[in-house]
């Protein structure tokens, strides 16, 4: 009984809080969420940058075409993959530059627009060198600020017991999709900046534990996400792509 009214209590602040997809929200402050805002750009625009950011990971494409990316963009890819695995800019395109050391191709891809956020949102497969033309499946996601910029990259292996949407929600278009970028205060405001050490995402982070990973995460990225990598060691690759 007693966890059941933590429980309870935990749901109601979220709620109270805004951070309840489909409940109502303060979209005029800096906190905002994410799915305050509305395209700036054509939907030509979003399909285009999906593509342009699996282009950096495809060695038959240009590489050092990069999309436009804020300041402190985020790329957060659910397990097996390694959570928080770049954080600002700088330190996504030197992530990016390792990735190289795994080379691919990405020729199977369906990017398109969508007038709520995440603007754009791709399935696609990657294809790794040493592994055999095996495939790996992935569902990605992009959230945009007005100017255009990338604020938060979403991944997940695009598998049945991996990725939290049915058949009948292949976009994750449904109200309850449990997405992170809809729940982080300040991917809203116009420039889609958030405050690591603003009270909002204090608050938000003490009643949603995914949101308080992220923040330990993201106060140190690269320690955190090496820690990772060095625990997941080579299971990672047959637990994300289902080989």
């Amino acid at each position: 009984m007693r966890t059941a009214l933590i429980v309870l209590a935990k749901l109601w602040l979220l709620v109270a809080s805004g951070c309840v997809q489909g409940e109502e929200v303060d979209c005029d402050g800096e906190d905002a969420l994410s799915t305050c805002l509305s395209p700036t750009m054509s939907e030509e625009y979003y399909i285009e940058q999906g593509n342009l950011y699996f282009n950096t990971m495809d060695y038959n494409e240009d590489r050092d075409v990069v999309p436009p990316y804020s300041s402190l963009v985020v790329r957060w890819e659910w397990p097996p993959w390694l959570k928080l695995t770049a954080f600002g800019y700088d330190n996504i395109l030197a992530a990016d530059t390792l990735l190289r050391l795994y080379p691919s191709i990405v020729t199977e891809r369906d990017c398109r627009a969508f007038p709520v956020q995440p603007f754009s949102r791709c399935r696609v497969t990657f294809y790794y060198d040493d592994h055999d033309g095996l495939g790996c499946p992935i569902y990605e996601e992009f959230t945009f600020n007005d100017a255009g910029e990338i604020t938060f990259i979403e991944a997940w292996s695009d598998q049945p017991d991996l990725l939290p949407v049915g058949s009948d929600d292949p976009w994750a278009e449904a109200a309850g999709f449990t997405r992170l970028s809809s729940r982080i205060p300040g991917l809203g405001n116009a420039r889609g900046l958030l405050d690591l050490n603003g009270e909002a995402m204090g608050e938000a982070a003490a009643v949603d534990p995914d949101i308080a990973d992220f923040v330990v995460r993201a106060e140190n990225w690269f320690e955190t996400w090496s820690a990772e990598l060095d625990e997941a060691g080579d299971a990672i690759w047959p637990l994300g792509c289902g080989w």
